[in-house]
């Protein structure tokens, strides 16, 4: 222990019969009002200001400059009075408020430190607010734009891990986690009325929708309102396609194109003059196949449909294949469906159904007795084109036979009717496309003692046109067929 200074503070002290002791006394006093309730205006400025406040006080940092603060220490208190600058020496334990960042401080070990690494510990706190003030209803309450934690490492002395534990009083009370926008709720996620895992979402605040639960005793999940992801690509031209990166399966169907109805016989009365056959429909394909090997995308090449016969008893044209490719090996296929045959005097025979893993509908053959025949109706497939009608040798004309109903199981397509002295109507879409594309045929052209009328178009895909109907003075040309489609629908 000094005789002259105090042991901590180091005031100096009054000497016994000392002369001017109100020097010695203004020391200690000085001392004491930089060292009690301390505050100092930066640690950060390096440069010695010009003009400070009388009492300043200030931390100086490293390579500090100025003719006072020059080549001192960082971590010097430095005060300013009178006009001067002088050393305040710092024991250990003082604390300071630095006012420009602002920052509480203690002097630790000759250095400084903020107050929070030297307290190591906060127990019991009641509130606590981070950029925010904390009330009773949100003890602790922050506003800021980014938090971090992270695990202790075993070379700080942890383990590696972090887990956060949330616990309510029992199984009726909720343990959530509330997601807002603009202060409304979006979603909320956690034990929410009872023990099973639940996550339910909102537009609005107010409508709550369950995505999905996890049943706390069996551990299976259960998702109200469906939990995969469907999209579905319909391609009715040659072109690539690849899975999106979230797909586990890919469906695809192949449907070919349908072949044109042949053209009917012209010819004056005497003679037997057959309407033109009908278009065979194209068929139909499917598979399912893991996405994963599908990666590298896939080439599809559509078939267009065929042309109907444009002159006397010229056949229609076949319906284009449908081709599915990975890396240049097939891997769905499905054939377009032949072109029905022209009128003569013999026969109007309609085109076969192309092939696949189902086969569409044939065309109808056309008839110089009876009404044309009608196209073939297919379970899954497109329906064949309606034969056209035919003229007998004393001119009697018939009607064009009705076109086939597409995918007549399922989401049936109407064929188109055969024309009675009139055109073939063409064949119907089906009225629910995204569960079955397959067309219904082209109605059959009838017969006329004058020129002949045309089969109907195919109607949506695959499809086979009608056959056009024999005349005496013209003939009626072949309806078209319908072309072709790729649908693949990615599942995730």
């Amino acid at each position: 222990m000094s005789d002259d200074n105090s042991a901590r503070l180091g005031l100096p002290y009054l000497a016994a019969g000392q002369m001017q002791k109100h020097v010695t006394l203004n020391e200690a006093l000085t001392r004491l009002d930089a060292l009690t309730q301390t505050t100092v205006v930066s640690r950060g400025q390096a440069a010695q200001p010009g003009d400070p406040d009388d009492g300043a006080l200030y931390i100086l940092p490293a390579a500090a400059t100025g003719a006072a603060w020059a080549g001192r220490a960082a971590g010097t208190l430095m005060r300013f009075e009178a006009g001067g600058w002088s050393v305040v020496p710092a024991p250990d334990g003082l604390i300071a408020v630095v006012l420009d960042e602002p920052a509480v401080v203690t002097r630790r070990d000759g250095a400084w430190t903020s107050l929070g690494e030297a307290l190591g510990e906060i127990q019991e706190l009641s509130r606590l607010g981070l950029g925010a003030t904390a009330d009773a209803a949100n003890p602790f309450s922050a506003k800021l734009n980014k938090a971090l934690w992270a695990a202790r490492g075993p070379s700080e002395g942890g383990d590696g891990d972090l887990r956060f534990t949330f616990n309510k009083s029992s199984a009726g009370d909720v343990l959530s986690l509330l997601f807002q926008s603009g202060w409304s709720g979006r979603a909320e996620i956690g034990l929410v009325g009872d023990d099973d895992l639940r996550l339910k979402v909102s537009p609005d605040g107010a409508a709550w929708a369950d995505a999905f639960s996890v049943d706390a005793d069996t551990g299976r999940c259960a998702f109200p309102l469906g939990a995969a992801r469907i999209e579905t690509t319909v391609l009715t031209a040659d072109g690539a396609w690849t899975p999106p990166a979230w797909a586990r399966w890919v469906e695809a169907t192949a449907i070919g194109a349908g072949g044109g109805g042949g053209a009917g016989a012209q010819g004056a009365a005497g003679t037997v003059r057959f309407g033109g056959g009908g278009g065979g429909a194209g068929g139909i394909s499917q598979t399912r196949l893991p996405a994963t090997a599908l990666s590298g995308g896939v080439a599809a090449v559509i078939g267009v449909g065929g042309a109907g016969g444009t002159s006397a008893g010229s056949a229609g044209a076949d319906g284009g294949g449908v081709t599915l490719s990975l890396g240049g090996t097939l891997i769905l296929t499905a054939r377009g469906g032949q072109g029905g045959a022209g009128g003569d005097a013999v026969a109007g025979l309609g085109g076969a159904g192309g092939v696949g893993d189902g086969a569409g509908g044939s065309g109808g053959a056309a008839s110089t007795a009876a009404t044309g025949d009608a196209g073939s109706t297919p379970s899954a497939a497109p329906g064949g084109g309606g034969g056209g009608g035919g003229l007998d040798a004393s001119n009697t004309a018939r009607a064009g036979g009705s076109g086939g109903d597409g995918a007549a199981s399922r989401v049936s397509a109407a064929g188109g009717t055969g024309g009675s002295g009139a055109a073939g109507s063409v064949g119907s879409t089906s009225s629910l496309p995204d569960l079955s594309r397959a067309g219904g045929g082209g109605g059959g052209g009838g017969a006329s003692i004058s020129a002949g009328h045309a089969g109907g178009a195919g109607g949506g895909r695959g499809a086979g046109g009608g056959g056009g109907g024999a005349g005496a003075t013209g003939f009626g040309a072949g309806g078209a067929g319908a072309g072709g489609v790729v649908i693949l629908t990615a599942i995730g």
